[in-house]
């Protein structure tokens, strides 16, 4: 069974994603554009599930399945899409997680939302301080109930990244 496990912010996470970010650089070569730290670990001061989030992006979606074989070889389970159109998503680590990687073509909006996020919360010590005491209080609560600590920071997690949002297209980067 998965546990809950929210951890103050750790430097370490930033190197745990440039080694992951390598090694996923090499499987998909050519067709990879960029790759980017997303999620809790990426954000600077932030709790989170101690689970290094990678957003990749590719010029083209549909050879990535290609790539699953050498994906596995890392350690990453192929989920497909696993329930958002217009993504790849690989997990690592089984019940002790340890890696996700979201991986979008050029493009997609998801990429916009997800940058948005990160570079809100970096930037907005209140939002920050606000989400990571909700991901600690839920922890708390439903240590080993993911789907009732994820339904219960959803609508916080909506409500900032609709101020992201917009505090990102201000800045000119949508």
């Amino acid at each position: 069974m998965r546990k809950v496990e929210v951890q103050n912010f750790k430097e370490i996470w930033r190197e745990l994603f440039l080694l992951e970010a390598r090694k996923i650089e090499q499987v998909f070569g050519q067709n990879m554009i960029e790759i980017h730290h997303i999620g809790s670990t990426a954000v600077k001061g932030l709790k989170a599930k101690p689970v290094i989030d990678l957003m990749p992006v590719v010029n083209d979606l549909a050879s990535v399945d290609h790539h699953n074989g050498a994906m596995e070889s890392l350690g990453y389970e192929a989920l497909g899409e696993n329930g958002l159109p217009g993504r790849r998503f690989f997990r690592k680590g089984g019940d002790q997680r340890s890696h996700h990687v979201h991986l979008y073509e050029k493009g997609h909006p998801d990429i916009d939302r997800h940058l948005a996020f990160r570079d809100y919360l970096s930037e907005h010590e209140e939002d920050r301080m606000r989400y990571g005491e909700k991901k600690a209080d839920l922890a708390e609560r439903f240590p080993y109930e993911m789907e009732a600590y994820i339904e219960g920071k959803n609508p916080l997690v909506e409500e900032i990244e609709a101020k992201a949002l917009d505090w990102y297209k201000s800045r000119g980067y949508v």
